[in-house]
């Protein structure tokens, strides 16, 4: 028997033949090529238009497909209610990815109305046939009581399941479990294992729990410089507690060399991204002068952000400022003030 060639051209050819005497495979096939380009150009109207037709003709997959089009507005306009429509047909039909993004629309409120109820016995279906980020969310239903009652145990159990699979976010949520004896009894060696093994997938979280790990021994030997490391991955991920730790590791010369302007530039991408310690930092090091040129000015304006949102040490510092009158405290600053830091949330 002779050998065929691997010809996409051809094949979509034959696909085509067949889908169009009303084959739903074909025409699901049909769809794929013309989603990813093979053996023609991409076409997302295309690739909607054949999974449609296979989506119709009863096709699981094809209608999970048309879910995922109908939701993100691929090769059609964007319609949550059809979206959530097609996920039900398919995971009505047994398509456990389906049944998971039918807990999600259950969950948030996607095309239907939000019921967490529902949504846990989707995500419990789609879980038990052994869908790794049913079963994470499951862990997370079972951790906080959300659509059924609380349990810890059984928490750590599905979190257990998802980890096995590599899904990252399960295996830091293990992490936390080991950690802290949630639904488990504390095993900080357990804890240190499964940080490692998500961040090492590139979890921000992982990563900067595991450069604390590293830095104060937890489960593994004290190691600064290894500590410096994961805690870089996780804050050039956008972590903002890693990027706050990372300019306290630059100012105080922590598993690397000082470096306060450094240090500025990672607590300025902290506060940013809203963490109020690092706020706190930033003005000081406007105000002194640490990595960049003093500014009373822009001090203020970081130790006010930082007041607002309850940090006692900042509120403290506005009210030396303000007590000492400084010539940049005009009415607008003044109003801020009194608005912002004697408020009742802040108090």
């Amino acid at each position: 028997m002779g050998v065929v060639d691997k010809n996409k051209k051809k094949a979509l050819e034959c696909y085509l033949k067949a889908a169009k005497k009303g084959n739903i495979y074909a025409q699901f096939q049909l769809g794929y090529c013309y989603q990813f380009g093979v053996g023609t150009v991409k076409n997302k109207i295309q690739s909607f238009e054949w999974y449609l037709k296979s989506a119709e003709n009863g096709n699981i997959y094809a209608q999970f497909q048309i879910g995922n089009y109908y939701k993100d507005g691929i090769g059609t306009v964007k319609n949550e209610i059809q979206s959530f429509e097609w996920y039900l047909k398919s995971a009505g039909g047994g398509n456990i990815s389906a049944q998971f993004q039918l807990g999600n629309c259950y969950k948030d409120g996607i095309g239907t109305d939000k019921d967490e109820k529902k949504a846990f016995e989707w995500y419990l279906k789609s879980a038990k046939e052994g869908n790794p980020s049913a079963q994470f969310q499951l862990g997370y239903l079972y951790k906080y009581g959300v659509g059924t009652d609380k349990d810890e145990i059984k928490a750590f159990e599905w979190y257990l399941k998802s980890a096995k699979e590599g899904h990252p976010e399960a295996q830091s949520k293990l992490a936390n479990c080991f950690k802290n004896g949630i639904g488990t009894d504390k095993d900080k060696k357990k804890a240190f294992k499964w940080y490692l093994k998500s961040a090492e997938k590139g979890n921000a979280y992982a990563q900067f729990r595991l450069a604390n790990c590293y830095r104060y021994g937890i489960g593994t030997v004290r190691n600064e410089e290894k500590s410096f490391e994961w805690c870089l991955k996780s804050a050039e991920g956008g972590n903002s507690e890693a990027q706050y730790n990372l300019g306290e590791s630059y100012r105080y010369g922590v598993g690397i060399t000082k470096n306060n302007k450094k240090a500025f530039e990672w607590y300025l991408k902290s506060a940013k991204e809203g963490n109020v310690t690092a706020q706190f930092q930033l003005a000081n090091c406007y105000r002194y002068g640490i990595g960049i040129v003093r500014s009373e000015e822009k001090s203020f304006e970081w130790y006010l952000k930082s007041a607002k949102k309850g940090y006692i040490y900042a509120q403290l510092q506005l009210g030396n400022f303000y007590a000492n009158g400084y010539r940049f405290l005009n009415e607008e600053y003044l109003r801020q003030y009194k608005v912002g830091c004697l408020s009742k949330n802040v108090r």
